[in-house]
């Protein structure tokens, strides 16, 4: 035996099995259209066609604004209007002055039910997560079980309790039955739960209270699920429409789908005004989500909301 054969390091040989199964288990992201020409420009124009059919409909609400309302409520009236298009629905709506005044009321009112909520929903679930009691599983459970009650079942005892405590036509009156989401509270739980507790145990160990703890080493770790459950739960409340529109009937205090529900004159409704209506009140979610879509798209792929 040589020194050359000493010092050559040994291989292993591998067989074809081995081979295959290496290829098998390969953590190559793996191309589902093929990767030629081809496949790109088949790919885009089916998103293409996508996005068509869904932009469509929100095309069609567009010219219907900006149609006149004899135009707008003819049938079969197509994209060309027969006396050409006009501003006068969106001048109409400015000149009422209610449509600024129910964006205020949504803004205030989902902005609240925000705060409130994802406050009320990460103390909840960090009690969960973290505190260890007596009836906390069955606890728990009941709550889980909560997100499969249809919300409507509970309008008339929250109407009831609202008006026996005197809050119908007022705002905490229709922030405070949208605070408890159940939902967010089991998503929140989850995230917590992934939370090295031994980041926990060594701010405990420098004098830090669990409130401390909690405030100072949970929640910054927890921005990306806190912000995607803020969006979320924004989202809801600046849509809601039945529980403001059964809790208020004073027009100074209808948030914009309550609102809207209401442009009409004496006689038919207000096509061209309530399109108008309808897109202007998308313009803040639009925003909302152009500002925060990069953190939407990455809180939901990280925290397991897209069911992966």
């Amino acid at each position: 035996m040589t020194a050359d054969t000493l010092t050559r390091p040994k291989t292993r040989r591998t067989g074809p099995v081995e081979t295959r199964s290496r290829r098998r288990h390969s953590t190559k992201p793996q191309q589902v259209l093929g990767s030629g020409v081809g496949a790109k420009v088949g790919a885009a124009i089916a998103l293409a066609v996508m996005a068509l059919l869904w932009l469509a409909p929100i095309a069609w609400v567009l010219v219907i604004s900006f149609k006149t309302e004899p135009d707008a409520a003819a049938p079969g009236d197509g994209w060309i209007p027969a006396h050409g298009f006009t501003g006068a629905a969106y001048g109409k709506i400015f000149a009422q002055g209610k449509l600024p005044v129910w964006a205020l009321n949504s803004l205030f009112v989902a902005a609240a039910v925000t705060a409130l909520t994802v406050a009320v929903s990460a103390l909840a679930a960090y009690g969960f997560s973290r505190t260890l009691f007596r009836g906390r599983k069955l606890l728990f459970a009941a709550t889980i079980a909560s997100i499969m009650v249809p919300p409507q079942i509970l309008i008339v005892p929250l109407f009831r309790e609202m008006l026996s405590l005197n809050l119908v036509d007022t705002y905490a009156g229709m922030i405070l039955p949208q605070v408890v989401a159940p939902p967010m509270v089991y998503i929140l739980k989850k995230f917590f739960d992934a939370v090295p507790r031994e980041l926990e145990e060594a701010a405990r160990l420098d004098g830090a209270s669990n409130a401390r703890v909690f405030l100072s080493v949970v929640l910054p770790l927890s921005r990306p699920i806190l912000s995607a459950v803020a969006i979320f739960v924004f989202i809801g409340a600046w849509n809601n429409f039945l529980w403001p529109f059964l809790s208020t009937s004073d027009q100074s205090l209808m948030t914009l789908p309550v609102g809207l529900a209401t442009v009409k004159d004496s006689y038919n409704l207000q096509y061209a005004q309530l399109a108008a209506s309808g897109l202007l009140a998308s313009i803040p979610l639009i925003l909302i989500f152009m500002i925060f879509q990069r953190q939407m798209v990455r809180s939901v792929a990280t925290t397991g909301l897209g069911g992966q």
